[in-house]
């Protein structure tokens, strides 16, 4: 039986992974002596891979991460305050299952951004869907979409995902008007949702930046109360490699 037709059909039906182990196994030797069954299980093997991996890229192109960054490369070395067991625990995942959130502390350049985008590209692969942005910017294009007719639908698909990174929290002081935007998205996410704010501000003084009591109180009862937190000090890393690029070229 010509099976190269068949090949063909899988590839118009887009089950490329399908085609792709059928092509493979119309090369090996001894598959004949294979069952039914167990070339079929193959195949589907294959399909359900190549289509997890499609869909894994998708949610990596759709999170946006600000930089491409990964759990494995965390540099444990540096004296930044970062506690291995709990970046280790946190890479499982288990947090943004069951909807808590996680905030990210310390003063510029230890990198609060870098270990942010790690845990959204370990939710991507994990299968969560994930949303990167700058909280001013984000202010911005929500002030924008009030008055074009978008504010509905952009909160709508801001809540709809799995991990919310909101990068750079609390450079300035927010007016009513972001406060009540940042409690409407924290609203819609709460007990649903995870997210994930990264900061220079320690959170003690997170209240009185909010300004408005009430808003601030209602805003950090939301997001603070089931959170992880990492507190992160040191150097900056950013100075650092800047020293190191000096010195090499000194010597």
């Amino acid at each position: 039986m010509l099976m190269y037709p068949t090949v063909e059909k899988l590839e118009r039906l887009r089950l490329t992974g399908m085609a792709a182990a059928l092509r493979e196994q119309l090369e090996m030797d001894g598959v004949e002596q294979m069952s039914f069954e167990e070339r079929l299980g193959l195949l589907i093997d294959r399909e359900s891979t190549v289509r997890e991996s499609r869909r894994m890229k998708t949610r990596l192109k759709k999170a946006k991460l600000r930089q491409n960054a990964c759990i494995e490369d965390i540099d444990f070395s540096h004296a930044r305050g970062l506690d291995r067991s709990l970046v280790m625990h946190l890479a499982n995942c288990q947090w943004i299952a069951k909807h808590h959130n996680l905030i990210i502390t310390g003063p510029t350049g230890v990198g609060k951004s870098y270990l942010a985008c790690a845990f959204g590209n370990k939710a991507c692969r994990e299968g969560f869907t994930t949303a990167y942005h700058r909280v001013s910017r984000l202010f911005e294009e929500l002030s924008l979409a009030k008055g074009d007719g978008r504010y509905v639908k952009l909160l709508k698909a801001i809540s709809k995902t799995d991990l919310l990174i909101l990068d750079d929290y609390g450079l300035s002081r927010l007016n009513k008007e972001q406060s009540h935007d940042f409690l409407e998205i924290l609203e819609d996410r709460y007990g649903l949702r995870s997210t994930l704010v990264t900061s220079q501000l320690p959170l003690k003084h997170w209240h009185e930046q909010i300004g408005d009591l009430t808003l601030a109180d209602a805003i950090l009862d939301r997001l603070v109360h089931n959170a992880y937190k990492i507190n992160m000090d040191g150097e900056s890393m950013r100075k650092k490699k800047v020293d190191l690029t000096l010195n090499k070229q000194v010597s």
